[in-house]
């Protein structure tokens, strides 16, 4: 598959007629101008990707994308690889904090079994797009060959022209993805890999310091992984490279896509690089504890709406932020202006 037919045309949202409408009818709400803050910027932002002054929310879709990293038998994680499927099975029995934050909100959960080494029973919630039972170890080679980087891309734009709804709340699972992630941002930036590096499940000093020597040696092994699709294909990860497709296609379709963390924002990241007009149809959640997603927010000229000193990943940081949107459109639509609630303007 070329990178034409991989890739989707995402035109820039150009719409200043509309922009304009929507700023009035903000303005025109029963508050002093800017009252409420970022809120506003919001409501702007959601009305202008759904291409409505009255923006509605639809069937929103949590996917959690999961895979296995054969980096991390390098010891870059504080867990074993075996805690990726123990978390796909505590996603589908409901345990997890993302699970309980979607029943909160009426989100619809799917799990996504992108590459995990595991064999899971097919059930409700869980859709198997397996590529293989984990990457292959970034420092020994590629972490996946280019067919399989296409194959994982293609099956995430697969899975979200599947789904209804007009949201994608993104969210990830694999022990060894923070790795991956904080390599993309390094060689797709230009950053040090040292700034990039945080302590993910929770490494020690000394474990910290391996990461970032581990991690340095991949980039260094992969010199002339460059290009997005390139530096995706030499670090992985398959749950990544799948998020980046149903990021393409979520924003071709013209849905709402509201980033979780660190490397739901790593995808975004790539997305971005093939498609610029991306990062309009984008929301962000919130800023993480992860030392590298400053930086990455910075990349992508991104505000997220929370800061929480979340480092939990699986979309929880995303579920949690959705009520805001809700918020948002709500007071679009419901709102009294000045004039229909016959409240006098301002002297």
């Amino acid at each position: 598959m070329s990178e034409h037919d991989l890739i989707p045309s995402i035109a820039p949202l150009e719409q200043a007629d509309l922009a304009a409408a929507l700023q009035a009818r903000i303005d025109g709400k029963t508050k002093p101008l800017g009252a409420l803050g970022r809120l506003e910027a919001l409501m702007l932002r959601l009305g202008l990707i759904l291409g409505s002054e009255t923006p509605r929310l639809e069937a929103p879709q949590l996917m959690v994308f999961a895979g296995d990293h054969g980096l991390a038998a390098r010891g870059v994680s504080a867990f074993p690889s075996d805690v990726t499927w123990q978390m796909v099975e505590n996603f589908l029995a409901g345990g997890a904090a993302v699970s309980v934050l979607a029943r909160q909100h009426g989100l619809t959960l799917t799990v996504v079994d992108a590459g995990v080494a595991h064999e899971f029973a097919p059930r409700e919630g869980l859709v198997i797009a397996k590529i293989a039972p984990g990457t292959a170890d970034a420092l020994a080679g590629p972490a996946m060959s280019p067919d399989q980087c296409a194959t994982a891309i293609s099956a995430g734009r697969s899975l979200l022209r599947q789904r209804p709804g007009n949201v994608l709340l993104l969210g990830e699972m694999g022990i060894g993805n923070t790795s991956a992630a904080a390599l993309l941002l390094a060689r797709l930036t230009d950053s040090p890999i040292a700034q990039c590096v945080g302590r993910g499940t929770g490494l020690d000093d000394a474990q910290l310091a391996r990461k970032v020597d581990v991690l340095r040696q991949v980039l260094q092994r992969h010199g002339e992984a460059v290009t997005p699709l390139g530096a995706l294909a030499a670090f992985g990860g398959f749950e990544i490279a799948m998020m980046v497709g149903a990021v393409l296609q979520a924003a071709a379709e013209r849905r709402v896509i509201l980033v979780d963390g660190f490397i739901t924002g790593a995808a975004v990241l790539v997305a971005a690089r093939l498609q610029p007009a991306v990062l309009q149809r984008c929301v962000f959640s919130h800023a993480s504890q992860e030392a590298g997603h400053r930086l990455m927010l910075q990349a992508l000229q991104a505000e997220p709406l929370l800061d929480l000193g979340l480092r939990l990943g699986e979309g929880s940081g995303a579920a949690l932020a959705w009520p805001l949107l809700e918020s948002a459109c709500r007071i679009l639509a419901e709102m009294a202006s000045f004039a229909s609630a016959g409240v006098s303007e301002r002297g």
